[in-house]
């Protein structure tokens, strides 16, 4: 099939499975990626998560993850809210983890395009991914055309601003690709850098992780620095500051995707309800959640945290 007719019909089809935008990047190695990458762990900005540190030719080479890689297919999927938890609620956690956990909504939505493109474009090696494997998502989203890298690490795009899920598939299919995004359309904002209440995004777009929020909410181990007591505002899992405050995301429009929408039992959560949750009924609330990542021990962590206890 003609490459150019083949992401036509790729493209169509991501659309019509929820995801607002596709590109196409070649499969090449991100070698100039490299110093940055190994720079930052050297520097331990990747605090405890020491899986940074492994496999770094998958991290920059797809041929290493898909044997014959040609091309990467880059997508974009939107989880901004139309209602979100109000901003003076006694606990707050991130927007993206309000529904199911997206690891399973978008890796089912993957699979289908998957499957579509192995029966109707043509027959291929290919593995998808989200957030999931050693894949740089926002070099790979900017080598396909879709967006920027914002002076808070995250890619924006200039019609959905920053709240979408990354995915991959990578394919040994040769396709028509897209051109990068170039510039940098920041420009002197510094708005994300201001409003970070434990000063976290440093300059070039460099995130320390010791000091993020998200982080030391969700991956961080053990007990949480006594510095950055009354910081936290209300956030027990994850953080939306510094996409709150971007003015590119005035164009966030509400995503369309049920499974990501905000339950009514968690929208009207008390913070009594949040403290006196028991084991069984944390796992019950949160089954199917991105919470269970931090597990019951980790929110309650948070939340005595948030108490000064």
């Amino acid at each position: 099939m003609d490459p150019g007719i083949a992401v036509k019909k790729i493209k169509t089809k991501a659309l019509g499975l929820g995801f607002f935008s596709c590109g196409i990047a070649e499969a090449s190695a991100l070698h100039d990626h490299e110093p940055r990458l190994k720079k930052w762990i050297r520097q331990g900005k990747h605090a405890e998560m020491s899986y940074m540190e492994n496999h770094m030719e998958m991290r920059l080479n797809p041929a290493k993850l898909v044997e014959g890689a040609r091309s990467v297919i880059v997508l974009l999927h939107n989880y901004y809210p139309s209602r979100s938890l109000p901003p003076g609620n006694d606990y707050l956690i991130s927007r993206y983890a309000y529904g199911t956990d997206y690891h399973f909504v978008i890796r089912d939505k993957l699979k289908v395009l998957q499957d579509y493109i192995q029966k109707e474009i043509g027959t291929n090696t290919s593995r998808v991914f989200t957030d999931s494997a050693p894949v740089l998502e926002r070099a790979w989203a900017v080598k396909a055309g879709l967006g920027w890298i914002g002076k808070n690490a995250m890619l924006i795009t200039p019609r959905n601003g920053s709240y979408f899920f990354i995915a991959e598939i990578i394919t040994s299919l040769s396709l028509a690709y897209d051109n990068p995004s170039g510039g940098d359309y920041c420009g002197d904002c510094s708005r994300c850098i201001d409003a970070c209440p434990t000063r976290a995004i440093e300059a070039d777009r460099v995130v320390d992780a010791k000091r993020c929020i998200s982080y030391l909410t969700i991956e961080k181990k053990g007990a949480l620095p006594e510095e950055f007591k009354g910081k936290y505002r209300q956030w027990i899992f994850g953080c939306d500051i510094c996409q709150e405050v971007c003015p590119w995301n005035r164009y966030s429009d509400p995503h369309r995707e049920p499974a990501f929408d905000l339950p009514a039992a968690v929208e009207n959560m008390t913070g009594a309800e949040w403290e006196n949750h028991s084991p069984e009924e944390f796992n019950r609330i949160f089954r199917k959640s991105a919470l269970k990542r931090a597990k019951f021990d980790g929110i309650k962590r948070n939340i005595a945290f948030l108490k000064h206890l």
